[in-house]
Parts: C-alpha cells; structure tokens; sequence
C-alpha cells in the first residue's frame, strides 16, 4: 500500500505536515551537538563533537522502517549519518550519507565506502550512543497513541538507549505514528511527551516471506535440534526455515518458555498449541519480531507478549538466569575447531555478530543449557561443504554445546580438540566432505593434527564454499 501523511490534533504529540516536518529535519545540521551528560572518557567526549553539518540518525531498524520519515531526512540534508539495525529499505544510496551498524541488512550491503560498519555484539551497542557515538535525532515507527502512550511495536531493539541519549542532549525525537503498527507492551510503551513531533501515515507492515512447505533438510536438521529441548526449557531463536521447522517439531512439548530476541509465527503456534508455560503471569519476551501479519494482530495488545530493550534480552546474565536456556542459532560456515561464521562471505560483509554471542554465552551459563549451531552441511550452489578445516572470515560465536545438520548432531562441549574436530567430520558433515576434512585436519598444527602442514594449504582452500545468502533457502541469518 502506497504511504499517506496526514495532519490532525493528537493530545500531547505534535503532530506536523510533511513540509513542516522537512523544515524541522534540516535543523539538524544548523546547530553543533552537545556532549554526552553522562561521565565518560576524554576521547569519547571528543568523539561526540562532530561538525554540525552530519549529524547522527538512528531510525528504526528490521521491518518498522520509518520510511516517510527516511524520505524527509533524505531530502532534508545533504549530509548525515544513518544508523539503523538490519535495514531493508533505505532512500536510495547517494554521496553525503554514511551508513552506520553493528549488522548489515539487504539495504546497505551494496553501501560500500559509505558503510561503517561496527563489528560488536548487539548488547554493548547501547554504551556507543551513551560514549563515542551519540545520537542527535531518533526516527521512530510507533503505533498510533493509547491512553497517552505510543508503542514501538514490533521493533524496541536498542531504540529506547537512543531516545533516552537524544532526550538528554536536547536532540530530537520523531515518530511515525501508523494504525497498522500493532501496540506492543513492554518497554516500548512511551509517554507521548517524549516524542517532539510527528507525522501520521497508514502504511501496512512489510511480513516475513511466507514459510510454506519446509525443506526436508530443514526437517532433518530440526528433528535433530528438537530432541536437544526438554519439557520446560526456554527458547531462543532466529529467522528461517531451520528455525520455524524447529518451532514445528516442539508442539508436543510442555512448559517451554520464550526468552529471545526476536520471535516469529512460530511461537504464536506453540502458544496457540499449548505447548507454552503460561502459569504465574509468565510472559513471551524478545526485542523485535519478523513474521506475517497474523502475528501482528496477534500481538496487537497481547499481555502475554512483553517488548524489552537490547540491555534487557541480551544481557548474558540475564539469559544465564533463564531454567534451561537453548539458544538455536545457524551459520554459514562451521570449522573444526568450533568457530561459527555468520557474518561474512569470502571476505565480504554479509551480516554481523547480532546477538548470537550474547545468547551462546549466556546459554552454556544456564543450568541445563544448551547453545546449538545448526546449519545445513552442503551448499548446493557452490558445491561445497559447510564444515570447514578452519573459518577464513571472522568468527561469530564459538564454543557450542552442539553443532547439528542434516546428517546428525555432533555434540561438541568439553570434548578434546581432536575429539571435536572428529565428531564435527563424523557426524555433522556431508559424506562427500568427510575424507577431505580429514585429510585437512591432519595438515593441521596443534593437537587435531600432526602439525606437518598448514590449515590455509591448497587442500583447505580448493573446498572453502562460497556460500550465499539463505544457505539455499534452509536457513536465513538473522541479530539473534
């Protein structure tokens, strides 16, 4: 549906036109940015003076693209930095604009020089606004007001450490305000008085692509995962075939609880199936949600469901505090000795860490925790096996207690190096890679092999896979 702005008196929220909302947008740059109030470092209070002709945006990231606003900024300045969270959908690239995230979404991998992007878990990305990247305005895409409040929706991430670092630097706050943003409770609920000035719209939501019939490797790999949770456990998961199939194969369990930073159409089915804890005000929680529009509406105003901050369902301890954490993340490469690779591809930017560390970590902190990597062994378009001698690319998370594909699960934690690398060959890699694994790991220096050759030899390099995207429509990378 084609975006329409309108004007009408909301209580509180002052509610502008479009031109008017440009006038206020080019402000931004017209005036230089106070320092952060809080106590900080020398280099960091330096760090937060920037000219005032590019300020710092912080807009919201995922599927909750401000877009209206985008375009205003966009046409507003002609110098500015763009901070967002996985964007999908941007203005289009021009000089004059920076792009600034901690994960690359669709929308700024083909940024290039422009893109600085911020190699960091997504749990510290709130102390960068408090320090050495401050923000001097927020773009928000809130639900319509409620009783005096607005909701961030199906987005709050790390948009409430922005607001708050705004607020008290005097910068400004702007929301979308969109009937079709479902209200979400939680710390994304705001006193309208926080937000400056706004503009109407009523645009439908952008949805998870349809999942449809899952892959019978997606399956395999699920039933795998799927006997790992127990009854009573607590879940956490990411965006993609694996995922949802996952989800599908735990409607017979009881007493699961959901601690995540994102959510999907997935745990509305455990939810509506019963599977479930739902004694003692026990509630659904995560930071963002990506799915179809019937999980909007159902969480539209859904008490079971609470909206946190990064700090919140991040926070290692915190996840380390949940009965029985299993954190299910997926990869695009696994090398032997346990390194998990989701964020590049052959030496190019694809994502970022998100919050797989965060949840790994807290995960094997949890009694009766389990942090799981589970990836399809081969990718089919390359021809190349997912397990690896060792990653090329920076490593996302390491240490897991299991690594599962479609041919079986290779239970990792506390095992010897060679003993590891053994189950990764033995019972997680594709058949037509486990002589060539095991030709690689004996070239290997240290204790996996007999230190008689290099790991970056030819042998390593003629099998590393140049894997893409969805890992062939199995698994799609995602923050958490």
């Amino acid at each position: 549906m084609t975006a329409t702005a309108r004007t009408r008196s909301v209580p509180v929220v002052q509610v502008i036109s479009p031109e008017r909302l440009c006038e206020r947008l080019s402000e931004l740059g017209s005036a230089a940015t106070a320092p952060p109030a809080q106590t900080a470092q020398p280099a960091e209070i330096g760090a937060a003076f920037r000219p005032a002709s590019e300020p710092r945006v912080v807009a919201s990231g995922n599927l909750a693209t401000p877009h209206q606003l985008l375009e205003a900024l966009d046409g507003a300045l002609e110098r500015y930095r763009l901070f967002m969270l996985a964007a999908h959908e941007l203005p289009p690239l021009r000089a004059g604009v920076i792009y600034e995230t901690p994960f690359v979404g669709p929308a700024m991998r083909e940024a290039g020089a422009q893109l600085d992007y911020l190699p960091m878990r997504l749990s510290l990305v709130p102390r960068l606004f408090a320090t050495m990247r401050a923000p001097d305005a927020v773009l928000l895409h809130t639900s319509t007001p409620r009783a005096g409040r607005v909701s961030l929706g199906i987005e709050v991430n790390v948009l409430l450490a922005a607001v708050e670092q705004v607020r008290s630097r005097g910068g400004l706050v702007v929301a979308q305000l969109n009937p079709r943003m479902p209200y979400t409770h939680g710390d994304g609920e705001l006193d309208e008085e926080l937000i400056d000035i706004a503009i109407e719209v009523d645009r439908e939501l952008p949805c998870a692509p349809a999942g449809g019939n899952h892959h019978e490797h997606a399956v395999a790999i699920a039933e795998q995962v799927a006997a790992l949770v127990e009854d009573g456990a607590t879940l956490q998961l990411g965006i993609g075939q694996v995922p949802d199939a996952t989800l599908h194969a735990l409607r017979s369990r009881q007493g699961l609880r959901v601690w995540s930073e994102m959510i999907s159409d997935g745990v509305m089915e455990l939810e509506r199936r019963g599977a479930l804890e739902s004694e003692s005000g026990r509630e659904i929680v995560c930071s963002f949600m990506f799915g179809s529009r019937e999980l909007y509406e159902w969480v539209d105003g859904n008490p079971r469901v609470r909206m946190v901050r990064t700090e919140t369902s991040n926070d290692p301890a915190r996840i380390a505090a949940q009965r029985q954490m299993t954190s299910i993340n997926t990869a695009l490469q696994v090398d032997l000795h346990d390194q998990a690779g989701a964020s590049h591809i052959n030496g190019r930017l694809y994502s970022g860490f998100g919050g797989q560390p965060d949840f790994v970590g807290g995960a094997l902190h949890s009694p009766g925790g389990h942090a799981v990597i589970a990836l399809r062994s081969w990718h089919d378009p390359s021809g190349t096996s997912t397990i690896v001698p060792r990653l090329r690319d920076p490593a996302t998370s390491y240490q897991h207690s299991a690594v599962v594909t479609e041919h079986g699960c290779a239970h990792v934690f506390g095992r010897s190096e060679r003993a590891q690398a053994r189950l990764l060959i033995e019972r997680a890699a594709h058949p037509d890679a486990r002589e060539w694994l095991r030709e690689a790991n004996e070239t290997m220096p240290g204790p996996s092999g007999d230190g008689s050759g290099s790991s970056n030899g030819e042998a390593t390099q003629r099998q590393t896979p140049g894997v893409g995207g969805e890992l062939d429509g199995v698994g799609t990378l995602v923050k958490g």
